[in-house]
Order: C-alpha cells, then structure tokens, then sequence
C-alpha cells in the first residue's frame, strides 16, 4: 500500500486567500502550512487567528525556502502568471486563483514553465465567491428584496 506523501505549503494573499487557512489547516496531505502577504499587519492578524508560525511577507522568501513544496497564490489578477512562472521555477507546485492570466502570451508562459519543471500547476476557482453571489448577498442583507 503506498502512502501520500504530506506537503509543506504556502498560501499567498490573505484577503480572500485567509478563507483557505483551515481548509489548509484541516487537509490530511499537509504537513505545513506557511501564509504569505506584503502587508505585515494583515499577515499577523491571520497567522495569530489561527496560530500559523510560519510567515513571510515577501513571495521571493516563500520561493527561496526549501521546506515548502507548493503555493496557493491568492493575489491581485495582474500578478498571477508573473507569480506563477516564478514558483514553477523555483522548483515548487503552483496552484493559482482564477484567471490565470489575462493574455495568450502570459498563459504560454505558465504552460512552459510548467513543463520545463515538470511541477504541477492547478487553476483554482472558488465559484461561491463570483461578483454575482456577492452582490445578491449584499442585497440580500440590505433587506431589498422584499
């Protein structure tokens, strides 16, 4: 019977990426987790909520560590396939928020990376969260429906 060999992960971007820490928290295949953001009060305020030791607020830390196997970026769509192409060739998995990249030049550039490092990349949406639930959740609680 083999075994599932458990990840060290980051997590990058804490603003709607926090929503991921007990998911992370929770999984059976992660060893670690690491959380990640360029706003140290943000970072501190999630790793203290949920007692993350393991923090950074710079992404070339997170891709300089050896101990961490795969990033989760949950960071501003125009930074997306730069930060990916980046963790790729630093050796680690990618998982990354939707929309990967926003032209075929920057897609061709994850594809290649990922082959030449030969890592997993994964497009990750959270449907839930599309600008239409937000907005019917916040008419909703508005009480304008009647």
């Amino acid at each position: 019977m083999s075994t599932v060999r458990r990840l060290n992960v980051a997590l990058v971007g804490l603003g709607f990426g926090a929503e991921f820490v007990p998911i992370y928290l929770h999984h059976p295949n992660v060893n670690r987790l690491t959380l990640c953001d360029p706003n140290r009060k943000v970072l501190d305020e999630v790793g203290d909520k949920y007692e993350v030791e393991s923090r950074y607020s710079d992404l070339g830390a997170v891709l300089e560590s050896k101990d961490i196997d795969a990033v989760h970026l949950v960071t501003p769509i125009p930074l997306h396939a730069r930060q990916a192409v980046a963790v790729l060739e630093s050796g680690k998995h990618c998982a990354c928020t939707v929309p990967a990249a926003t032209s075929l030049e920057d897609l061709n550039a994850i594809v290649s990376a990922q082959r030449r490092s030969g890592k997993h990349y994964m497009m990750m949406e959270t449907a839930v969260y599309t600008r239409e639930f937000l907005f019917v959740r916040d008419v909703v609680g508005k009480g304008q429906f009647g």
